[in-house]
């Protein structure tokens, strides 16, 4: 019993830190708030809904309105002579920069194989001076900084096309600057809530029989009282209603286009479906999606990224 309260306690304040870590602060490209893939269940198997049509005057067959949603919406599939090769990430599964390069990574098809980090002991990258993640290696090259790495990997499948937007620029910024730290005062918003969110960690993050216990818990604690703190830091007065207004924000940047990028998604739809898909299915994701418009776009981003393109461990 005195060892395993020991490895309790331990476990308990090692988990503070690994829990920022999770949830935004170990993870690069902003200072803290949401990690990595914080807790929320990967997207659930849902139904695909294809437009019906225009209501009233204009009825579309369902079979022309399927066709043209492929179209518009598969995958962006690559020549094999520009697919990376040996691509391993090294991640925590609630690491919201962490879901954005796998964002990027499944939608273009591209195969990898996932490291999954213990968030205490980080021996699975004891290789790596840089001790936070995501870390990707491509071919042996070691690729950090989830921004980083999305750029580079842009740059190998797309060497003629070196030139980005300024509006797809400022939108990815506000990813990383703005939108990540909203969330960890959503997914931890009451006790309930951060029990939730840390249910699904624990289950899918790579800790001992210990340190789960401690994760779900002692975690699900320290995280709630965290977000109190991320709310003074980040000026947040209403959780909710801060997330409801960066949803608005964006659904009323897209201008009624079907994404940022017009007919299909660019880098910086890609960047904002990565860092909610973690939280689309807990409570703070649902009323995310009944309480602003952005769940249409979300199942556009759904479909055009398509089933991952992990490679599952045999």
């Amino acid at each position: 019993m005195r060892s395993l309260r020991a490895a309790h306690t331990l476990a308990s304040r090692s988990l503070l830190l690994s829990a920022r870590a999770l949830h935004g602060t170990a993870c690069p490209g902003a200072a803290a708030a949401a990690g990595g893939r914080w807790g929320a269940p990967p997207p659930a198997p849902s139904s695909r809904v294809v437009p019906a049509g225009i209501a009233g005057a204009v009825s579309f067959s369902l079979t022309f309105a399927t066709v043209a949603a492929a179209e518009v919406q598969a995958k962006e599939r690559l020549p094999v002579d520009l697919l990376p090769q040996n691509v391993v990430l090294y991640q925590y599964q609630a690491c919201p920069f962490c879901n954005k390069v796998r964002a990027f990574l499944d939608y273009h098809d591209i195969p990898y194989k996932v490291v999954e980090v213990n968030p205490l002991s980080k021996k699975e990258i004891k290789w790596s001076e840089y001790k936070k993640v995501p870390i990707l290696t491509v071919d042996g090259e070691h690729l950090v900084d989830s921004s980083d790495i999305i750029n580079i990997l842009q740059r190998k499948i797309s060497p003629d096309d070196d030139v980005m937007s300024e509006e797809e620029a400022k939108w990815r910024r506000w990813v990383d600057e703005h939108l990540v730290h909203i969330l960890s005062p959503n997914i931890y918003r009451t006790t309930s809530e951060a029990l939730e969110s840390f249910d699904y960690i624990a289950k899918h993050g790579n800790f001992s029989t210990v340190e789960r216990f401690a994760a779900k818990y002692a975690g699900a604690a320290a995280m709630y009282m965290v977000s109190k703190k991320l709310m003074k830091k980040y000026n947040i007065t209403d959780a909710r209603a801060s997330l409801y207004e960066a949803c608005n924000t964006w659904t009323e940047a897209l201008n009624g286009r079907n994404f940022l990028g017009g007919s299909k998604p660019n880098l910086a739809d890609l960047a904002v479906f990565g860092v909610l898909r973690p939280i689309r299915y807990l409570r703070s994701g649902k009323d995310m999606v009944e309480h602003t418009q952005i769940g249409e776009w979300y199942q556009r981003m759904e479909d055009a990224v398509g089933e991952p393109s992990r490679i599952q461990d045999e």
